[in-house]
Order: C-alpha cells, then structure tokens, then sequence
C-alpha cells in the first residue's frame, strides 16, 4: 500500500491538476471501485457531479478532496482508497481509453479528465461527510479518517505525546509503528528505515525503550519520508505512479526495506 511519501505526492498533483474544476460527469466502470458507497454508483456520481474540487488534504496514507456544492458550501469529501495498486491519474486527452480506468470524472473545461485505476481492485471512491477534527481545532476530516491519528508532517503531532502512548503499549516497536491510531502515514518501508537509522529491532517491547529513544525513531521516520517525497516516492514496480504515470525513485536509497540477506 503507498505510505505518506507516495500518497502526498498523488495529493500535489491533484492539487495542481484538479481544484477548482467542477466535475461535470462521473462515470464509474467498475462497481468494487465504489463498495465502500452506502448506495454504490449511482449514489457516488448523483453526489458528485457538479460539484467542485475546494481543496486536497492528506492524513498519514489518506486522501481526499473537500467538495464545494453549487451554493460554494463545503460539507462532503471524496475519500480516495488507493489500496495496494490505485492510481489517479490526469488525462489531457479525454478520448483515451487506456489505461482502462475504473472511475472517470470529466471537468467542467472540457479538456481533462480525472482518472482512477486499480489493477488489484483493493482502492476506491467514496463521497464523505464532513465532521470536526479531534486533533486540530477548527478543522474537519471525512467521518471515515477522523479516527486516524495525526502524522509526523501534521502541525498536531506531538513526538512526546505519542511515544509515550508507545510506551503504554507493551507492543513490539514495528508493530506501533504502523498503528495508524497512534502515528498515521508509515507502512513496512519506512518503519524498516526509521528502525535501521533508529539501530532499534521491530521486535523490541515498546515498554523496554526510553521514551527519548522513541521521541529519535519518529524523528527519524519523518526525515526518511521527507526525502522520499523530495524524490517521488518509492516504486517497486509500475503499480505505484504519480498522476502523470511516472515512478519514483527512492528504492535507490533503502537501506533495510527489501535487503534481507544482504550485508
């Protein structure tokens, strides 16, 4: 599944491609693209089209965009599930037909459209309410991600705060590592380089860490995903892609993630 790194660069290219475009037409193409919809399609395009894209915003692995109605009222989101293979991606040539997607958005220009493809068909499409946001005052979240916790990016996160929590786990340190209601964002490739540059086994008993050694492996989780964003992320293979379709190049870089074996 993407981790913060890869889902924050999909986010700056919505960001630069999509706000502030109505959607004029929603089709759907696959109906397991939007199972997570109470009412399935026909629910998911009648609360999308027309609508326009308000903004983008992203906690730890999630993304959605603030939907403005005609009125300019925001109040719903579209949640977007990349799973372990979505992609949006932006098609300027709004004949195409490949790669096969499984939603489709036209805009109100007429000259974009706004695509999902999911080859493992694990990702999906929802339209949201939203609700205020626990962590930050003032602010909302889509019902579905207002119990994810804040990531090491959100100006709400506390380093102290959560690795103390960690502590109270008696958990192995991976483990609450990818506990996505106490720090959101990291999967398996970052825990694993977070722990390396941390000199911490995943295995080890959250309660047998001091909090400070804790406090410098969530510090060291944020630095490593900082730069994967500053080059695109990690790509194994084509599954994961930016919307324009190119791959990004921190598997370069991993020192711990997929090396087993190695030196």
């Amino acid at each position: 599944m993407p981790e913060l790194p890869e889902v924050e660069t999909v986010r700056l290219g919505v960001d630069k491609h999509v706000v502030g475009r109505s959607f004029s037409e929603v089709r759907v193409h696959h109906d397991r693209a939007v199972r997570r919809q109470a009412g399935g399609a026909a629910e998911l395009v009648g609360r999308l089209t027309g609508t326009t894209a308000h903004a983008t915003r992203r906690r730890g692995k999630y993304l959605w965009l603030e939907l403005a109605d005609e009125a300019g009222i925001v109040d719903e989101a579209l949640v977007i599930h990349l799973g372990m293979s979505g992609q949006l991606r932006i098609i300027d040539d709004v004949a195409a037909t490949e790669p096969s997607p499984h939603l489709r958005i036209s805009t109100s220009l007429g000259d974009r459209d706004f695509w999902f493809v999911d080859q493992r068909t694990f990702g999906g499409w929802q339209v949201d309410e939203l609700v205020p946001d626990v962590y930050t005052v003032g602010a909302s979240v889509p019902s579905v991600v207002a119990h994810i916790a804040p990531d090491p990016f959100d100006p709400a996160f506390d380093a102290v705060v959560v690795a103390s929590a960690m502590r109270r786990k008696h958990t192995e340190v991976k483990r609450a590592l990818l506990d996505q209601t106490l720090v959101s964002g990291i999967g398996n490739i970052y825990a694993d380089e977070a722990l390396w540059r941390a000199r911490l086994r995943g295995t080890r008993l959250t309660d047998s860490i001091s909090r400070a050694k804790l406090v410098e492996l969530l510090g060291h989780a944020r630095d490593v995903m900082a730069e994967a964003l500053a080059v695109g992320g990690t790509s194994f293979d084509e599954l994961y892609v930016n919307v324009n379709g190119e791959s990004g190049y921190f598997a370069r870089s991993l020192n711990a993630y997929g090396r087993e074996g190695e030196p």
